[in-house]
């Protein structure tokens, strides 16, 4: 969940700041454009795209609990948005994705505090994780601790060729919070994952998509317009139909293979009732475009 590495450690001289920092301070709305200002993160939308940039540059966008706010109020605007098929999700400039956390506000707790805070920070993480829109990660420098966590629990992970991506809670005396002990595991295999957990060592983004843990690598520049090509072939298809998927796959791997079954039954039953499904047909027999409206 946590820290950045021993030369990133100048980064957490920055005070955190008070949640009530993290609050929307406008709302700026247009018929193709919206823009929602907080204080730690920039919020765009726009061609059926939300643009989530965490942005605290002095500190290597670590987490404080002020900006794990900001993202939830964040993703569930975009979770009652219609209007929004996908979400990019990145740090500000090329430097980092999110460094780790802020190691200020993270010395303060104890027992009781420490399990409130990772809990609170949990709670984000499962909001972008079961959103029902996809989420790309676009891991454009360091991934490290509460970074590395978010962009797991994004649906994709992309990564520039520059990324760096780690777990190294251990180092600080603590383990992930986030759900790092959780995903990592699910996504690379468990003899992987226990290497990284319990090294903290740094791995390039070739050696992350080797092991699984990014989808592809690009160079930096073409990171944000690779997102941008695969949200628009998704948002090419049935709102529902992404929503379900998604959900039969997050759902399922909690499951045993028959209960897994069992709900991807329901959900395609669920999505034969839809307009949607009638259109698709309709469009395939036709041979025309298909005009979804996600009901």
């Amino acid at each position: 969940m946590f820290i950045e590495e021993d030369q990133l450690a100048e980064a957490a001289e920055e005070s955190s700041t008070s949640i009530l920092d993290g609050a929307i301070k406008t709302a700026q709305t247009s018929r193709t454009l919206k823009i929602m200002t907080f204080s730690n993160i920039l919020f765009e939308k726009k061609n059926s795209i939300a643009y989530v940039t965490v942005n605290r540059p002095k500190v290597l966008h670590a987490l404080n609990m002020a900006t794990m706010e900001e993202l939830r109020a964040a993703f569930h605007d975009i979770k009652n948005d219609a209007g929004v098929r996908v979400v990019i999700l990145t740090g500000a400039g090329e430097k980092a994705f999110i460094a780790g956390a802020d190691i200020g506000e993270l010395a303060k707790h104890d027992a009781v505090s420490g399990k409130e805070y990772t809990h609170r920070g949990q709670s984000v993480l499962n909001l972008i994780e079961n959103l029902g829109k996809p989420v790309i990660a676009c891991i454009n420098g360091f991934a490290l601790g509460g970074g590395c966590e978010i962009a797991m629990a994004c649906t994709m992970r992309l990564a520039s060729d520059s990324a760096k991506l780690g777990q190294p809670e251990v180092k600080l005396g603590i383990i992930p919070g986030y759900g790092g002990t959780q995903r990592l595991p699910r996504l690379v295999g468990k003899g992987i994952a226990m290497q990284l957990l319990l090294t903290g060592e740094m791995i390039t983004a070739e050696e992350a998509h080797r092991i699984g843990l990014v989808n592809e690598v690009v160079a930096a520049a073409e990171l944000i317009p690779r997102a941008e090509a695969i949200a628009q072939k998704i948002i090419a298809n049935a709102p529902l139909a992404v929503q379900y998927t998604m959900e039969a796959v997050n759902k399922g791997l909690e499951m045993t293979l028959a209960e897994g079954l069992y709900l991807e039954a329901v959900l395609f039953g669920a999505a034969c009732a839809t307009e949607d499904k009638n259109e698709g047909t309709s469009a395939f027999l036709d041979k025309r475009p298909a005009q979804f409206k996600g009901k």
